[in-house]
């Protein structure tokens, strides 16, 4: 069996190759990926694995993007750390959803479910899955405003009065124009795919960016580019090095166009 991985976390990728070899020495792990844009690359100009193992939250966005860059025909084993993604991940290629950190036993049946099926099976599952899958919004389609919790309250926040959207691993705060700062109990994840790409971007793990808000774009030493707003931020944003081309492409197109980021 061919498998490839898809995890932007050391640690968490050689665990993995470990266990798998533990489980079954005939596999062949192909290749370690850590971002959406190399396994756009991968995926375009090597033959395909028999099973992906994939993270969600990757070094320049998240794994769902990929399916609005490439086909992905590979069933795939999806492993986070959050199990908010269950859902979404059901809609695309996965045949199993692992929480980490990952158990023996779970990736054992995981792998086991794949090697009962035969190829028809899956291809089978694979179909019923893609029905799932929401259609392309139209631009129309995306959210005008968001609304934030707020004590006892829920507070309209009109998209085009944000600045940013910052977000660690215990919080997110939706920063305004007018530099008022409002904590958000949503994740990154979710919150890109009911913005406009348009106008907002994922920079980053931990910044989303409104086009209209930047004021200046920095060429840094390793091949990010810092992005600079008339508001005060918790750190430098930065977009990615790996995001960075398709982050200058956004810049110059047309606000009207279509596409998702």
């Amino acid at each position: 069996m061919k498998v490839l991985i898809i995890e932007d976390e050391t640690t968490a990728s050689e665990n993995l190759v470990e266990m798998l070899k533990e489980i079954d020495s005939s596999i062949e792990v192909l290749h370690v990926l850590e971002s959406v844009q190399q396994t756009v690359r991968w995926l375009s100009t090597n033959p395909a694995p028999d099973l992906i193992f994939m993270d969600i939250h990757l070094s320049d966005g998240s794994a769902f993007t990929l399916f609005d860059q490439i086909d992905i025909q590979t069933p795939i084993v999806f492993t986070t750390a959050y199990d908010q993604y269950a859902l979404d991940a059901f809609t695309v290629n996965s045949i199993d959803y692992l929480l980490k950190p990952i158990k023996t036993v779970e990736l054992t049946r995981a792998l086991d479910k794949f090697k009962r099926w035969s190829k028809s099976d899956v291809v089978a599952y694979l179909e019923q899955m893609m029905k799932l899958r929401p259609s392309e919004k139209a631009s129309g389609d995306y959210k005008q405003t968001l609304l934030i919790p707020s004590k006892d309250k829920l507070l309209p926040v009109n998209t085009e009065d944000v600045a940013c959207i910052y977000s660690t691993d215990r919080k997110t705060q939706v920063y305004l124009k007018n530099k008022s700062v409002l904590d958000y109990n949503r994740s990154l994840d979710s919150i890109i795919g009911s913005l406009d790409p348009a106008h907002f971007f994922r920079a980053n793990k931990q910044y989303i960016v409104a086009r209209d808000c930047i004021l200046e774009i920095v060429i840094w030493f390793d091949s990010r580019l810092l992005l600079r707003l008339p508001i005060e931020l918790p750190e430098p944003l930065f977009v990615s090095k790996n995001r960075a081309a398709e982050f200058k492409n956004w810049m110059t197109r047309p606000q009207n166009s279509t596409f998702r980021n």
